[in-house]
């Protein structure tokens, strides 16, 4: 699955870093992609129970009622593997983790595909949206 595939066919997005300020990225990305028509959840325990986008945010991935295509993080690299065991205790597993522009983990990123997730490292959905014009 390519970055065109990723973003025409996975429609279900958790922003897992979600950040509640306009100027950050875990903001303004999740922000844009709900704008376009995809189904966006914001996960960050610090905010659980208030609103973003138009959508409850959950503390965890498990608090997510649906199943997720893409798991979009807006995590430190170092902080990523403290959430593999929470993306592979998802059922259904997510078919991409998208690690956003300037995050990337290698031991991460193999842990997921060996359980054929895709993974994309360090780019930006909204940036990659745009650039293709979808």
């Amino acid at each position: 699955m390519d970055i065109p595939e990723i973003l025409q066919s996975c429609r279900t997005i958790a922003v897992l870093g979600a950040r509640d300020q306009r100027s950050q990225a875990g903001f303004y990305v999740g922000e844009y992609l709900a704008s376009v028509g995809y189904d966006v959840v914001g996960v960050n325990p610090r905010l659980a129970g208030t609103e973003l986008w138009g959508r409850p945010v959950v503390a965890h991935l498990a608090d997510i009622d649906r199943p997720i295509d893409v798991v979009d993080v807006f995590r430190r690299s170092e902080d990523v593997p403290s959430h593999l065991g929470e993306i592979l205790a998802l059922d259904p597993l997510p078919k991409v983790v998208w690690l956003q522009l300037g995050i990337r983990n290698e031991a991460v990123a193999q842990a997921l595909q060996a359980r054929d997730i895709v993974v994309v490292q360090d780019r930006c959905t909204l940036a990659e949206h745009r650039r293709l014009g979808l």
